[in-house]
């Protein structure tokens, strides 16, 4: 069992880097990467977590592309360093996150919901706040019962709080990736919300901008549709990879080493399939 796209604390999972490893280590995973959204921050930590431990462990990162449907997300694994190229565009995504955050507290405020960007920094003392740490402050605060609901009634797309924000180019966060010493993977592609028919037309476009892999299996969606999009990837010479997406306990529905249908990961997903790409 293996885990190829997990969050630690460094965004906005639930588990330090340090924990998370060695809870895939109890769980006798044989190989995680941690893709901490817009961040590095965590490797290190993690890195010296796995030293003499019997775990493979994957330096990664999950960038968020601009792009004209859906939500895009690209995960470079397999980071060697942060290249220059990598380092802007992290900065620039960075920056991007805290302006969206600025402006979905404002809108909040102005409508009675009290918080501050410095509650939210001192809260989760990460480098990438996001909409989920702003959905936790309103569970706590009692304006929502669950993290969920905070998005689905306020902060989720085409809610009256929600702040689109830009993304990275996606060839030049490619190429960056690969400057790295990665490889870059097409995260949970669905959510682009194009149909399994007209998926394979942008595959071929997005391929051509340098994405090397796909992640046909996803928490969530179901394993015949993951079906589909191996034999997608296949069709394109692309590789193939699963992850759980985790997050700990902030998003119960997802279990470390688990993918569609709850099915656990298998080592071919690394050992047949990504490993043959970071030599």
């Amino acid at each position: 069992m293996i885990d190829l796209h997990t969050h630690s604390t460094a965004s906005d999972g639930t588990f330090s880097p340090g924990d998370l490893v060695n809870k895939a280590v109890s769980q006798k995973l044989k190989v995680l990467a941690i893709t901490d959204h817009d961040t590095v921050a965590g490797l290190e930590e993690a890195k010296k977590a796995s030293q003499n431990q019997d775990i493979i462990f994957i330096p990664g990162i999950e960038l968020n592309i601009q792009w004209p449907t859906g939500e895009f997300h690209l995960l470079g694994l397999g980071l060697k360093q942060v290249s220059d190229d990598l380092n802007s565009i992290i900065t620039y995504l960075q920056r991007q996150r805290e302006t969206r955050n600025q402006k979905i507290v404002e809108l909040l405020n102005k409508d009675g919901f009290e918080m501050t960007m410095a509650e939210l920094i001192d809260r989760f003392e990460t480098e990438s706040i996001g909409r989920p740490h702003i959905a936790q402050i309103m569970v706590e605060k009692g304006y929502v019962k669950q993290r969920q609901q905070a998005f689905d009634n306020f902060l989720g797309k085409g809610r009256k709080y929600y702040v689109d924000r830009a993304g990275a180019d996606l060839s030049m966060a490619s190429k960056a990736i690969k400057n790295s010493g990665g490889v870059p993977v097409h995260a949970h592609p669905l959510s682009l919300y194009l149909s399994i028919n007209s998926l394979e037309t942008t595959m071929e476009e997005i391929k051509a901008k340098g994405v090397m892999g796909l992640e046909a299996y996803h928490p969530a969606i179901r394993v015949s549709q993951g079906q589909q999009l191996e034999k997608i990837a296949r069709k394109l010479d692309m590789f193939v990879t699963a992850g759980s997406d985790y997050h700990g306990k902030v998003r119960a529905d997802r279990h470390l080493g688990k993918t569609a249908g709850n099915e656990k990961i298998n080592d071919r997903f690394y050992f047949e399939e990504l490993a043959k790409y970071l030599q």
